[in-house]
């Protein structure tokens, strides 16, 4: 069973998944949500069952105080959908400061500028993805 990792963003997601073992996160793809709710729909239908996605992981934007704010509200919008469109389990994960990991990830790769904007969401899910992993391992696992 594959995990989905998503960076929610007002038009572009940053997706990310795991193996099918569930146990490396890898950037996937960038996806630009489409004016017709009904493509959204097809795509991410096709995504979870030509991957076989078992979970969905949604980093959830949290103030620095860890408060929630309009930005929260919207990704929580969106994963109501998301869960109602492909009936999987969408677990929430803080997401501060992962664009910015994300850009100095790429940055010591020697990604030029130019090309980081479709990769950056693309890392940034896979990094709330990694983390999410993380978590679930036994502490005594490597």
């Amino acid at each position: 069973m594959r995990i989905l990792g998503i960076d929610y963003g007002d038009r572009t997601l940053g997706l990310a998944m795991t193996d099918p073992m569930g146990i490396a996160a890898h950037p996937f793809e960038s996806y630009r949500l489409k004016a017709k709710d009904e493509d959204n729909r097809r795509y991410f239908r096709d995504l979870v069952e030509r991957y076989e996605i078992g979970e969905i992981v949604i980093g959830i934007p949290l103030r620095m105080d860890g408060s929630s704010g309009t930005r929260a509200e919207t990704t929580r919008a969106f994963a109501a959908w998301l869960e109602e469109t492909v009936h999987r389990p969408i677990v929430f994960w803080d997401e501060r400061l992962t664009t910015q990991e994300a850009v100095a990830v790429l940055r010591r790769q020697n990604v030029r500028a130019e090309s980081q904007k479709g990769l950056k969401d693309q890392v940034a899910a896979s990094i709330i993805l990694a983390a999410y992993i993380e978590s679930k391992r036994p502490a005594h696992d490597p």
